[in-house]
């Protein structure tokens, strides 16, 4: 998919506090259109700052609709993964360069799925026109540093592990190089699903999603070319929080919404890379109707929970149910985060009003 050059993308980037709370109407506000009393001065420029970089690859974020087809067998296989670890500059939003680092040129990186005691052979391999070293953590993986011990390579070589996948869960994976912290918040973890031996109960949709943040040295809105700022991250003061490595990828700014049909059920997984931030994940106009804690696939899962914490380095999923159309806004509620930094995605559900669930105009 080519990159979405709608002009209207940048305009709600650049004024942010209107566009986040026109967005995020039902929930802390209910404003109309932005007018031009309420938005908000664009960032101020900093001396120095680079011009954008002209773009490795037209887009960063990975599909969210890109996911393995759910376990359907009932005995162990075996399975041979090849992952290239990549170095590459795109744009965070329209104007804004980054130099990435990620696991199959997209974040969060491909997601793997197998069963309860399959065996997973991986080939770990670092192209050439890196700079750096990268390995690779699963945190399904009884060994040590996760397999990461074992996969730290340079650029133009190559590691194959094998490991059996014993425990059943939503794991994430990620780079732990020394400096992982900057590896992970350029774009360095994925996600591993290990069902357990009956499966996940069947829902017409599933989607996969990542969140992370960008340190950079410029600030959120500000054209030019972003370079990594270390200070920020020992501060923990991320300048962007992004869904699947961008400001506002799915969102009708952005890609687009995903869209399901109305009485559709929906699986979200759900990945912390972090490195350092909890998200506080909420559906905005639903409610995660059954939700895998940290993970979990084992234990009986919660029930519609709204809000839930879920640790950097950790993947959750949860389920919903969709008897009403209108947009279902996937949000990080501590809400700076979604008003003035990017992480915001939308689930649209389609379908002809259900007025006695809600009744817009009684």
């Amino acid at each position: 998919m080519t990159q979405n050059t709608n002009p209207n993308r940048r305009t709600f980037l650049k004024a942010a506090g209107a566009g986040g709370a026109f967005l995020l109407a039902g929930c802390v506000g209910n404003e109309g259109e932005p007018t031009d009393e309420s938005t908000p001065e664009p960032a101020p420029q900093q001396a120095g700052l680079d011009p954008a970089q002209s773009v490795d690859t037209d887009r960063i974020a990975a599909d969210p609709r890109d996911i393995p087809d759910p376990v359907d067998w009932d005995e162990p296989r075996h399975h041979e993964i090849e992952i290239a670890t990549t170095e590459e500059i795109a744009e965070v939003e329209p104007g804004v360069t980054f130099q990435y680092m990620t696991f199959g040129g997209q974040v969060p990186g491909p997601m793997v799925r197998v069963r309860e005691g399959d065996t997973i052979n991986l080939t770990l391999t670092n192209e050439s026109e890196s700079a750096m070293p990268h390995n690779i953590d699963f945190h399904a993986t009884y060994g040590p540093g996760g397999g990461a011990d074992d996969t730290t390579i340079g650029p133009g070589e190559s590691a194959t592990i094998e490991f059996q996948a014993m425990y059943p869960g939503i794991h994430v994976y990620h780079c732990a190089v020394p400096n992982m912290d900057h590896h992970i918040s350029a774009g360095m973890f994925g996600a591993i699903l290990v069902e357990p031996e009956d499966g996940l109960p069947e829902v017409d949709h599933e989607f996969y999603f990542g969140q992370h943040e960008l340190y950079t040295e410029g600030q959120a809105g500000e054209e030019g070319h972003h370079g990594f700022d270390f200070d920020s991250m020992r501060a923990e003061d991320p300048t962007y929080v992004c869904l699947n490595g961008e400001a506002y990828a799915f969102t009708g700014n952005g890609y687009g919404p995903m869209t399901v049909d109305k009485g559709d059920t929906v699986r979200v997984f759900f990945a912390s890379g972090g490195p350092n931030l909890t998200s506080s994940v909420h559906p905005i106009g639903n409610v995660m109707s059954r939700y895998y804690r940290d993970g979990d696939l084992l234990s009986e899962p919660d029930r519609n929970i709204e809000t839930a914490p879920v640790a950097p380095g950790t993947v959750a999923a949860w389920e919903m149910e969709t008897p009403v159309p209108g947009p279902i806004k996937i949000v990080d509620h501590a809400l700076s985060r979604v008003v003035r930094k990017g992480m915001m995605g939308v689930i649209e559900v389609e379908g002809e009003l259900e007025p006695d669930i809600y009744n817009p105009d009684p």
